[in-house]
């Protein structure tokens, strides 16, 4: 099968949980420099491809195995040069390499083109790759116009790929700041988060051959302003979104609208929003595939809560979630959930939501976690998502209905 490389984003474990996720046949090499992830699928991948993943920043696939070094990349780099017309553009990105050995390979490549008569200038340097932005813009990816090579170094191991997809940071600002409706009263879902739960939400409803359904239901129930509509929509996914707050359910309908003009989404992608609380009984003519919903995580905070503060919030939350637990074990009978809970950073450490796992159990759920992912919480069967600058992290959550 053909062998890829990912470059992670911030969260290594919870970008490789997704792939796991998002490839039925996948299997995992070598974890590079603790960023990047070597791995093995039957599937043709592509920029389309990268553009569902929120936690691959690049992705690169393998040219050769054989006889890889430092000293026959130029030679390699001139290859993959030769059918560009007029001044090429190279870049570098590797993994396992001293900024020293980087820059002598720029200025070893550089030397070698030159002797092969082929103009060329790089763009990133020894200590900063090019961004991904720039490679879409310089067009590296296609080879139109150059090429990024990939060098990863790994007890003494040389992988050398070229770069066939990178993250378009353009379309994720238009898609965060440019929708008509946000909502900075609570906290805002990053796009990118949105498509890893999304793509966690495919594992568990894959056959046991790995197929996907031919057509695919989710519904949100805490939809908000629609950030998880919105991407589930980019997919060609049907979105039943509802939220208890009249003010989401127009944001979230505004939202959609312009989505489908933006980026072309036809009608026969269907979407339906309405008011609902979460703990009352749905009342849906057709179950969905699967939920997948941030829920709520209690109010956006600015300062690090005092414990009796995470007390009152932690109290409200639970319930809210006992609730829609509860609701969706009856109304939604054999629905597959993948949801947050809030985590708080107190003066102690976090807190957890330590009543809401039992409950999920009580109510006919199980906790899994997607295949080849180990829990990111030490006595928990779950992921974490979390900046480093936030008081409130989100414990991301599976829930398989039990047989």
């Amino acid at each position: 099968m053909p062998v890829f490389a990912a470059f992670l984003g911030h969260n290594p474990p919870l970008s490789r949980s997704e792939l796991a996720s998002a490839f039925a046949d996948i299997s995992f090499g070598d974890l590079v420099a603790k960023q990047v992830q070597i791995f093995e699928t039957s599937a043709s991948l592509d920029q389309s491809s990268l553009d569902m993943l929120g936690g691959t920043v690049v992705l690169a696939k393998r040219i050769s195995d054989v006889g890889a070094t430092l000293g026959n990349i130029p030679h390699v780099l001139a290859v993959e040069l030769a059918g560009v017309k007029g001044k090429a553009t190279f870049s570098l990105r590797t993994a396992g390499l001293s900024p020293g050995e980087v820059r002598a390979l720029y200025r070893d490549c550089k030397e070698h083109l030159k002797q092969k008569g082929i103009s060329s200038r790089y763009i990133g340097s020894d200590r900063d790759p090019a961004l991904s932005i720039q490679l879409i813009d310089e067009e590296l990816l296609d080879g139109k116009k150059g090429v990024e090579l990939v060098v990863l170094r790994d007890r003494k191991h040389f992988w050398i790929g070229r770069t066939i997809a990178a993250q378009d940071t353009k379309s994720y600002t238009k898609r965060d700041m440019e929708k008509p409706v946000r909502d900075t009263s609570v906290g805002l879902l990053p796009p990118k988060l949105a498509q890893v739960l999304i793509n966690l939400g495919l594992s568990l409803v894959r056959s046991k051959e790995g197929q996907l359904p031919s057509s695919i239901t989710v519904f949100d129930p805490f939809c908000g302003t629609g950030v998880i509509p919105m991407e589930c929509m980019l997919r060609g996914f049907h979105m039943l979104a509802s939220d208890v707050s009249p003010k989401a359910v127009t944001g979230c309908e505004k939202n959609i609208e312009w989505m489908r003009k933006v980026y072309d989404i036809k009608k026969d992608v269907s979407s339906h929003v309405w008011k609902q609380d979460a703990t009352k009984a749905f009342a849906l003519e057709k179950k969905p595939d699967v939920i997948i919903t941030e829920t709520t995580l209690g109010p956006a905070l600015k300062k690090r809560p005092l414990p009796k503060e995470i007390t009152a919030y932690k109290k409200e939350v639970e319930a809210i979630e006992a609730g829609f637990l509860k609701n969706a074990s009856t109304a939604l009978k054999g629905v597959p959930i993948v949801c947050m809970w809030p985590v708080w950073y107190g003066p102690k450490g976090p807190v957890f939501c330590d009543k809401l796992p039992d409950i999920a159990v009580k109510h006919g759920y199980k906790l899994v976690l997607p295949p080849e992912t180990e829990s990111m919480i030490p006595g928990r069967i779950s992921l974490l998502y979390r900046r480093s600058d936030q008081f409130v992290g989100r414990e991301i959550v599976l829930l398989k209905p039990k047989r």
